[in-house]
């Protein structure tokens, strides 16, 4: 029942979040998104962590034609919303400590900052509700840890993100797009 209530309470807010992001400002006019949206959640260690983004495809929406991700529609030292329309969603029901970073219980924003040297970061914003990345506002930034990197032997077409549970204990939040997988592992603060 717990979880049922977390759950609701979080796509409560997830609806709500323009326009809890700046309470002086008005509500933003709706826009249309360009990608399918997926909320997934993983139960950790009791805690439920919960992502919810957008899917781009590899494919240009208009002409169909194959894209280069990394560096050409995802480019090298700025902050991707990692997804696509709304920046991506972290809500996490207990703290954890994710990379190294100990984020406390709440909703977050979570941009990805991918370099020309294949490293990437992972960036983990107080503000929630923003559309797009531009500008990045560093100011509401919480913390940034590092990704791993690994080359994918298969093609991902659609971005796609998921939460596993990692059997040295606690979790890893994965982002995969192209043939590049990037990861950070997590545990639950008790």
């Amino acid at each position: 029942m717990k979880l049922l209530r977390f759950a609701l309470l979080a796509f409560a807010l997830v609806g709500t979040a323009a326009l809890q992001a700046d309470p002086v400002a008005a509500p933003a006019p709706a826009r249309a998104r360009t990608s399918p949206h997926e909320t997934i959640s993983s139960r950790v260690d009791g805690n439920v962590v919960m992502l919810v983004y957008g899917r781009p495809f590899s494919k240009d929406p208009k002409s169909g034609e194959l894209r280069k991700i990394w560096g050409n529609l995802v480019p090298f030292d700025k902050a991707w919303r990692t997804g696509s329309d709304e920046a991506t969603l972290l809500i996490t029901q207990q703290a954890i400590d994710l990379g190294g970073t100990v984020v406390p219980a709440g909703i977050y924003s979570l941009y990805t900052l991918p370099a020309a040297d294949g490293s990437a970061k992972l960036l983990i914003n107080k503000q929630y509700g923003q559309w797009g990345a531009n500008p990045y506002d560093e100011k509401t930034e919480f913390a940034h840890v590092d990704l791993k990197k690994d080359t994918l032997a298969t093609q991902v077409d659609q971005f796609t993100m998921a939460i596993e549970k990692n059997p040295a204990g606690g979790g890893v939040i994965k982002l995969a797009w192209e043939t590049t997988q990037f990861s950070v592992p997590f545990t639950v603060k008790k």
